[in-house]
């Protein structure tokens, strides 16, 4: 790869991921500052993301991948995108904001698949130089969650004027990135497209039972995404956006620890290792404050790295493992499209629904909203401890340590 597509993919990944991390772990605080939304509003608000992820599977295999160069319908989405963010900036009513967020959700979903498959159709071994351009999403995020943070608007329109300028930059800038020509010919199936044909890996009863677990502990982990920052600034504590950052830091460096965990651990102990830090950072959230109490949530958020590294990056290299080359892309796609689709957006509803049940005349009862997840994650730790019996030890590939988001 020469220096100029590397740089140019750099900074694609830059552009792409500031977008997303300006609004997507503050909208819910928006919502309620700026709004006066309800809980059950927020989280179906949260949860358009999730649904778009639903359709995002038919337009990149049905579309992108078929009749246009993928530079030019990540242009023209981004475009779409950034004016439907002109528009949703003046919505003020929570309930018309739902639409206008599900609209630019369905412009933005797809684009994350385009961003991938755009930089690895440049590259002669994906699995080396792949993690040095993908990187930069990571650091863009936490870049763009510190400037928040630094200027406080993580409660204001402004999150998402942030993702409108970026997104006109990335869509002119996606017009010069390198040709990306659509290589599959013919139709496609439904059941090839959402990943069906992985289906047969249901004969196997750990995969089944890992597949159900997954889409179960999606749903507290749209608790986290969807309600961590506005309680953490409902308890007092400072520069949140700042704070949280340092979960991104976490998962970078847990990812690194990836293959040695592999190697010592086998996949069901990590998987499992990854569902007791799920469960002890609820733990943290619910009986930490902002004042004797902050380490906890310090130590709440730092989780988040062993959290997402070790069960759903740890997941997917099973999956791959477990599917082989004839239907692996079938197999993460299903995962994909039943975590961050279905999972997701059972939990970011369910959120919303337990945050008003935990509303109290002076406020909401943090303690006993986290609660719901942590139960719900050790419903999901014992079904996996008594179980699944897949204890392989795998050594992953370099490229497998790169395919989740943040």
């Amino acid at each position: 790869m020469s220096l100029t597509t590397r740089l140019q993919l750099s900074a694609m990944m830059f552009f792409q991921f500031f977008i997303w991390g300006a609004w997507y772990g503050q909208v819910t605080k928006y919502m309620e500052k700026s709004m006066g939304a309800t809980g059950l509003q927020q989280g179906a608000a949260f949860a358009t993301f999730s649904l778009a992820m639903l359709v995002a599977p038919f337009f990149v295999g049905m579309i992108a991948d078929r009749y246009f160069a993928a530079q030019r319908v990540l242009g023209v989405l981004t475009l779409l995108g950034a004016a439907v963010l002109y528009f949703l900036i003046d919505v003020r009513d929570p309930d018309q904001f739902f639409w206008a967020l599900l609209v630019y959700c369905i412009t933005f979903a797809p684009t994350l698949a385009l961003t991938s498959s755009i930089a690895m159709q440049q590259m002669v071994s994906p699995e080396k130089e792949f993690p040095g351009i993908r990187v930069l999403g990571t650091i863009a995020w936490i870049v763009v969650t510190n400037i928040v943070g630094y200027y406080g608007f993580g409660d204001k329109v402004a999150i998402f004027e942030l993702s409108m300028y970026m997104s006109v930059a990335l869509g002119i800038f996606a017009f010069f990135l390198p040709n990306t020509p659509p290589k599959a010919t013919g139709g496609a199936s439904i059941s090839q497209i959402l990943g069906l044909d992985a289906f047969q890996l249901f004969k196997d009863r750990s995969f089944a039972i890992f597949f159900l677990s997954s889409v179960l502990i999606c749903i507290p982990l749209s608790f986290y995404y969807a309600m961590a920052n506005s309680a953490l600034t409902d308890s007092g504590m400072k520069n949140v956006e700042n704070v949280m950052s340092l979960g991104q830091a976490s998962e970078v460096i847990f990812m690194l620890l990836i293959p040695f965990a592999f190697t010592r651990f086998g996949v069901k102990k990590m998987l499992i290792i990854g569902l007791i830090a799920w469960i002890a950072r609820f733990l943290f959230f619910g009986y930490g404050n902002a004042e004797s109490g902050i380490w906890m949530f310090y130590l709440a958020i730092i989780l988040h790295g062993v959290c997402y590294d070790f069960f759903f990056v740890t997941g997917q290299i099973y999956t791959d493992h477990k599917a082989g080359d004839s239907i692996r892309s079938s197999a993460q796609g299903l995962i994909s499209l039943a975590t961050y689709g279905i999972g997701m957006s059972i939990g970011s509803y369910l959120s919303g629904f337990v945050k008003d049940w935990a509303k109290t005349p002076t406020g909401i009862d943090y303690t006993a909203f986290w609660m719901v997840p942590a139960a719900i994650a050790v419903v999901v730790l014992l079904l996996f401890i008594f179980l699944f019996t897949d204890t392989k030890k795998t050594q992953p590939t370099e490229g497998e340590l790169v395919t989740g988001p943040l």
